[in-house]
């Protein structure tokens, strides 16, 4: 069976992005994908101090101090994976992007040609952003191109995303019935894509 981990990233608990998670993993259980959630706000996680000893010595000088070896192992596995979270002023909260800060220790490692880093499969990765806001041309492209660039040292693709607008009260998501279909059937894209890769 084809498993996938599922981080939420939203501080919030049973908030809007929680809900297309939970809605995301209800379709892909009926598709017969397994997965595992991970809720970054559930795990202690430091942010990047800019101490630059990853740069000097290939390991982040903070590790084993929380819990960022945990929550990273996935990406250094072969599955695939999906981030849902909702987008504060323009871009992901602060605690995912502590998690993407720490990165910088396996960014190194492959610009080092470190075996493990440059032999890890080739992979996609699922993401579905929600915002308050109704409109906003650039509303979702800073997380986005985050996100890209956060995944690259992991041979890690950012397939296509979805993207949510106007959802801004805890329990919008859950009473849309247009939100919620555009989740199931990008869940349901997902499990065709994984099924295609380990077929």
């Amino acid at each position: 069976m084809s498993r996938m981990t599922l981080y939420g990233c939203s501080p919030r608990h049973g908030g809007n992005s929680d809900t297309a998670l939970d809605l995301f993993r209800d379709e892909l259980a009926e598709a017969g994908v397994a997965t595992d959630p991970i809720w970054l706000r559930e795990h202690p996680l430091l942010p990047c101090r800019g101490c630059a000893v990853c740069t000097d010595k290939g390991r982040c000088a903070l590790s084993g101090r929380d819990d960022a070896d945990v929550l990273f192992a996935p990406l250094l596995g072969s599955g695939p994976v999906l981030f849902a979270s909702p987008i504060y002023f323009y871009h992901v909260p602060a605690g995912f992007k502590s998690f993407i800060d720490r990165a910088q220790a396996y960014y190194m490692r492959k610009l080092r040609g470190d075996e493990t880093m440059v032999n890890l499969p080739r992979r996609e990765a699922f993401s579905i952003f929600v915002a308050g806001r109704p409109q906003g041309e650039k509303l979702f492209e800073g997380s986005l191109l985050t996100l890209r660039y956060f995944l690259e040292p992991f041979n890690v693709t950012l397939a296509e995303p979805l993207t949510l607008r106007g959802i801004d009260g805890k329990d919008d998501l859950a009473g849309s019935s247009v939100a919620g279909l555009a989740v199931r059937e990008y869940a349901r894209t997902a499990a065709e894509r994984i099924a295609g890769t380990t077929s």
